[in-house]
């Protein structure tokens, strides 16, 4: 029950609700993608409390970075709801997010 988690939403950083027995998930840009945007991967951040001890537990699950292509599911896609998302290895993703045209790094 010690906060830490945030979430930018709304242009502005956002303290995530503790709720007691529970665990939060950030589902992240891979079912993004899968989902064609219909479930959204958020930018977020802990923040540490110097009085309280806090257990973040963080795992980061990815595809082979070359042989998995991302893009949306056949099932969220129509004429109507067209792919949002173009056809990327894990790698491409990871290079077009982090380095986008300019070359900079952004964790957006």
């Amino acid at each position: 029950m010690v906060p830490g988690l945030q979430l930018f939403y709304g242009g502005q950083w956002v303290t995530a609700k503790c709720v007691p027995d529970s665990i939060i998930l950030h589902i992240g840009d891979t079912i993004e993608i899968l989902s064609n945007g219909k479930y959204k991967s958020i930018l977020h951040r802990a923040l540490v409390n110097k009085e309280k001890v806090r257990v973040s537990w963080a795992v980061f699950c990815e595809p082979p970075k070359d042989k998995i292509i991302l893009k949306p599911l056949p099932e969220t896609v129509s004429e109507s709801e067209p792919p949002l998302f173009p056809p990327r290895t894990f790698q491409q993703h990871m290079e077009h997010k982090l380095f986008k045209k300019s070359g900079v790094i952004d964790l957006k």
